[in-house]
């Protein structure tokens, strides 16, 4: 009794709503989504973009004519090609070195020229290597003479030698030594190894310059006696020019330019 009371209701239920598909036109509405459905679309195909060809002339606002690219083809290739420059290098096979005993005899023929100095004004030696005079063109001061005297900032130095010409240098107070103009001052007196040269600061910036000659005259004889009347020549020639010095001053005085 109970399944046939369900079943009646079921089947009930199952003719309203049929009646309301009717009345609301389901049925139909159903059956074309039913074909369309079935019915595959064709997928849309891409819009192709069409490429727009560009030419490659440079845009001008005048509407004058410009002028023709330059053709290089009626010039030669050795006209094309960069030129290169020329570098006047030393030939490092010609240095010429000082001997051992040659060095010597010029820092004590320096150091004998030192001691006549006046001791008021400090001074040093410097001989000369390779380096100062043909290679860097770079000259290192000693380390406690520029701590107590020289100043502690870059300065520029003048470099007045024993015929009172001036050049001037520039001192680097980090690194101790002399820079750009030295090596003018080295080529213009033609300094070489061996070379003793001596440093008197007559002035906070001012050196007076002093250079024995590695390659004196005196060196070239031999014996005993003979080497110390000329070492002692060579002193009184020295101190002489010391003493006839004319004193400083800011006129009559020729001043050259350091080279770089």
């Amino acid at each position: 009794m109970v399944e046939s009371e369900y079943e009646q209701i079921r089947l009930k239920r199952l003719e309203e709503n049929k009646k309301r598909m009717i009345e609301l036109n389901l049925n139909k509405l159903s059956q074309s989504l039913r074909l369309t459905s079935s019915s595959p679309k064709p997928s849309p195909a891409k819009a192709r973009t069409l490429l727009v060809t560009v030419e490659s002339s440079e845009v001008r606002r005048s509407s004058r004519a410009k002028n023709p690219p330059p053709s290089y083809r009626e010039f030669g290739p050795d006209l094309l090609e960069r030129p290169r420059r020329s570098y006047q290098r030393r030939d490092l096979l010609n240095r010429v070195y000082a001997s051992d005993d040659a060095r010597v005899y010029a820092i004590e023929r320096a150091e004998a020229l030192q001691s006549s100095l006046e001791p008021e004004f400090p001074s040093f030696i410097k001989p000369m290597l390779q380096s100062h005079v043909t290679g860097g063109f770079w000259l290192g001061l000693p380390r406690h003479f520029c701590k107590t005297q020289m100043p502690q900032y870059d300065e520029m130095i003048t470099l007045v030698d024993e015929n009172d010409d001036e050049s001037e240098t520039k001192y680097l107070a980090d690194k101790n030594g002399l820079s750009a103009g030295w090596r003018g001052f080295a080529i213009d007196h033609q300094l070489v190894d061996g070379d003793a040269v001596v440093f008197h600061l007559i002035n906070p910036t001012t050196f007076k310059v002093y250079i024995i000659r590695v390659n004196d005259e005196s060196d070239n004889c031999s014996g005993g006696s003979n080497d110390k009347e000329l070492v002692i020549k060579s002193i009184k020639n020295q101190e002489e020019k010391v003493s006839e010095a004319p004193p400083l001053s800011n006129s009559g005085k020729r001043k050259r330019r350091g080279r770089k």
